[in-house]
């Protein structure tokens, strides 16, 4: 989902230029207003954030798996 979510706004980014222009205003504001450390911080917490996400997502799936296969075991103890 993450990347699905990052190639979305990619295609805005490129597709409208309302999108593009704030995006293109942000980056060169961010990147001209920190420092080297503050970079590779904010580099290495969006790349945690997004593993983490990954994660959630990997957990979320499988725990309605298991409540799925529990819920279909419990209707066939039915009597």
């Amino acid at each position: 989902m993450p990347v699905g979510m990052w190639l979305v706004f990619i295609r805005l980014i490129r597709k409208y230029e309302l999108f593009n222009t704030a995006y293109e205003n942000t980056k060169a504001f961010m990147w001209k207003s920190l420092n080297i450390r503050q970079k590779t911080t904010l580099v290495a917490f969006f790349l945690m954030s997004f593993l983490f996400f990954e994660l959630f997502w990997r957990m979320f799936f499988e725990f309605l798996i298991a409540y799925l296969q529990m819920r279909d075991a419990l209707l066939q103890i039915k009597p």
